[in-house]
């Protein structure tokens, strides 16, 4: 049987054409190693934490190991410091045999991490779309690729964490849904990153006085149009008709499944892929159904949780070279 299965994917896939594989990654701080004053305490060079090259080369390596096993053909980054710690990233991947010529990358001024993808495929534009002035808020990067002479477009985001209230990830909601109205219609896009807030956040936050600021509208479910005007979510088939509306991809899985973060015991779906009406129109590029799932390797878990990289809890507290990132990866399957 599993080997009929097999040569019917194989058969399906010579039919349907070339599959890409699109993947979102939040690294957890691969930090450079030099000083520009906008470092966490902690990843400051050769202090007492002991951030020093061998550290930074342990980082590499094991978020290098990472992508290198998720495949895929474009992967967009959350929490690079710079270019320079992303292209050592590339340097690093290539050692390892997987080459993505093309990058790009979008850091707010101020800011201390930033956003950055990398592809296989040819990046035709990259433009950076700011959100606020202020240093709490991430540039959205934005690309355009080249699938084979189809464009695909991919936004990147990193929204604000959940120590601030809703209102702070709605304005870079409105920010991306104002670019995303410029675009025509018929446009295909992803959108995927750390949205820091789950697929269904109209649900889970409500309660929450710390961060429901703005009488139940979430940035993701409301202002994006992740649902229905009456709360519902929005379908693989809704999408097809609905109009100005997206799908989030965490509906193709399991709902125990659902979640790529652990924060105090609770697993939340902090990483999200979203994806416009076209990827399900039936021209073009298309979004393989069932394909969207979190990258899930033993090696990423300490004791049924993502295994972060390892601070010391005892003074004085210092990078231990330890883990990988406090997010799993996700990813989902194109085709052309």
């Amino acid at each position: 049987m599993m080997k009929l299965l097999a040569l019917l994917l194989f058969f399906y896939t010579l039919l349907g054409g070339t599959e890409v594989k699109i993947a979102s990654y939040n690294v957890e701080n691969l930090f450079d190693m030099n000083d520009d004053g906008n470092e966490y305490e902690q990843y400051v060079p050769n202090t007492s934490w002991g951030w020093n090259e061998e550290m930074y080369r342990i980082k590499l390596r094991n978020t290098a190991q990472v992508i290198r096993d998720i495949g895929a053909d474009v992967i967009g980054l959350q929490e690079i410091e710079s270019e320079t710690a992303l292209k050592a990233l590339k340097t690093e991947l290539k050692r390892q045999g997987l080459y993505y010529p093309y990058h790009a990358f979008a850091r707010a001024k101020n800011t201390t991490v930033a956003t950055a993808i990398l592809s296989r495929y040819p990046i035709k534009s990259a433009l950076s779309h700011s959100v606020s002035s202020h240093r709490a808020y991430r540039d959205i990067l934005e690309v355009k690729l080249d699938l084979e002479g189809k464009s695909l477009r991919v936004f990147v985001n990193h929204w604000k964490s959940k120590s601030g209230p809703e209102s702070m990830r709605i304005l870079s909601a409105k920010a991306l849904k104002k670019r995303l109205a410029a675009l025509d219609k018929n446009e295909p896009f992803v959108l995927l990153g750390d949205f820091n807030s789950d697929y269904e956040e109209y649900r889970t936050f409500v309660r929450s006085r710390k961060h429901n600021d703005t009488g139940g509208i979430t940035g993701i479910n409301h202002i994006l149009g992740t649902i229905d005007s009456n709360n519902n979510p929005i379908t693989y088939q809704s999408l097809k008709t609905c109009g100005n509306c997206l799908y989030n991809l965490w509906y193709e899985v399991d709902g125990s499944e659902r979640w790529s973060h652990e924060f105090r015991g609770n697993n939340e779906a902090l990483d999200n892929m979203i994806i416009s009406p076209s990827l399900a129109d039936g021209k073009g590029i298309e979004y393989v159904r069932g394909s969207f799932k979190r990258f899930e390797k033993p090696y990423l878990f300490y004791k049924g949780k993502p295994y972060r990289w390892q601070q010391s809890r005892k003074k004085p507290r210092h990078h231990m070279g330890e883990g990988y990132s406090d997010h799993l990866p996700i990813t989902a399957v194109f085709k052309l």
